[in-house]
């Protein structure tokens, strides 16, 4: 096929090529730079360290406080020895010791005799002021190493550590005449109770259950027993 001859005066059209870049504007002799950041104020630092110390100081003081409320979680609030819930965490770890190392710790289970008469003719205060003077009375008389905590209502119990049968046997005997000796002046009147504790020793294979039912069950036996003995103990109440 012959090309046709372009016509006089008419100029060919040009195949579209790639559209030639624009230089930026302004001088185009000088090479394009970015426009750089404004470097904070010193005030402005100043400003931010602050706020980031402030914040510190929060959060260590929120820390603080929740290691605080971690710690206080096993605590019983009336009488400031540990509660059940301590009490059994220590349980636990006695245990592990006993199996482990075959460290001799010894349980006394407390509860006091004639308690609810202080409750019925004195109330409740009477009654919270007594526990608080007995909690006091069995963490004086026991080791730094040893473990007091109150169980719930008049119940009370002491881990004994590294400590054979008849040293244990002398402390629950020595234990319920401290807090025989712990008379509470309320009011007009001088409130005396006692105690009866039961002792069991921790076993390689025992579970925190089975301890505790032995010693419950040593303490309703100490119980009888001084029901049926001589009265030691002198009146509930003695008037001033």
């Amino acid at each position: 096929m012959k090309t046709k001859p372009a016509k006089p005066g008419h100029k060919p059209i040009a195949a579209p090529g790639p559209k030639p870049s624009r230089a930026p504007s302004g001088n185009r002799d000088q090479p394009f730079e970015p426009q750089r950041a404004r470097a904070p104020s010193r005030s402005t630092v100043m400003r931010l360290a602050a706020e980031v110390a402030t914040l510190a100081a929060k959060l260590e003081a929120s820390q603080a406080r929740i290691g605080e409320l971690e710690t206080r979680i096993d605590i019983d609030p009336l009488t400031d020895v540990l509660n059940r819930r301590g009490f059994e965490r220590e349980l636990k770890r006695s245990l592990a010791y006993v199996k482990r190392y075959g460290t001799s710790v010894a349980l006394l289970f407390i509860d006091l005799d004639d308690f609810k008469p202080v409750n019925d003719r004195h109330g409740h205060a009477a009654g919270d002021a007594m526990l608080q003077a007995i909690a006091a009375a069995l963490t004086r008389h026991v080791r730094a190493s040893d473990v007091v905590a109150r169980l719930g209502g008049d119940e009370f119990a002491v881990l004994l550590w590294n400590v054979n049968i008849p040293d244990a046997a002398a402390k629950a005997k020595a234990l319920e005449a401290a807090i025989y000796a712990t008379p509470l002046h309320f009011d007009n009147a001088t409130l005396v109770v006692g105690a009866s504790a039961g002792l069991a020793h921790l076993g390689a294979l025992d579970g925190p259950a089975d301890v505790l039912a032995r010693a419950d069950a040593a303490m309703y036996a100490r119980k009888a027993e001084k029901s049926t003995s001589p009265r030691v103990r002198g009146e509930v109440e003695r008037t001033k």
